[in-house]
């Protein structure tokens, strides 16, 4: 398209006035966009126990995950294979003992998750505006 303007990733995110062709069946479809989701559950009764854990969670935001809650985080990824990526990472910062869950889920899928705080229902959680490169 010559002479059309570039999209700003607000538009290109949030999917408005742009051409579907360049939304979907791309890398920023929904449905190929993915978070990374950690869950775990770690021992911390001795001093090395509450190392271990206290490392793995530093490890987590270095992997640039974000905490949602103290032993659950979250990461968005430009695709499968760069998720399969972050998730063979976790693997290896993972420490001998506990449990950790690691759950890939669509970008549609986390569109549907509902936050409570108490009873009340918050506001749903807007997607990244940009990706941030390195």
């Amino acid at each position: 398209m010559p002479n059309a303007r570039p999209y700003t990733a607000k538009e290109v995110w949030r999917k408005k006035d742009v051409p579907t062709a360049l939304t979907e069946g791309t890398a920023l479809s929904g449905y190929r966009i993915m978070w990374v989701i950690v869950l775990f559950d770690l021992p911390v009764t001795t001093k090395n126990e509450r190392k271990a854990a206290t490392k793995f969670r530093l490890n987590l935001l270095d992997l640039g995950f974000e905490m949602s809650q103290f032993s659950v985080y979250l990461k968005f990824c430009a695709g499968k294979e760069k998720a399969e990526s972050l998730e063979r990472r976790v693997e290896e910062a993972m420490p001998a003992a506990g449990k950790v869950h690691i759950v890939q889920i669509t970008d549609k899928q986390y569109e549907n998750i509902r936050t409570y705080r108490g009873r009340k229902r918050e506001p749903a959680r807007r997607n990244p505006n940009q990706l941030a490169l390195f």
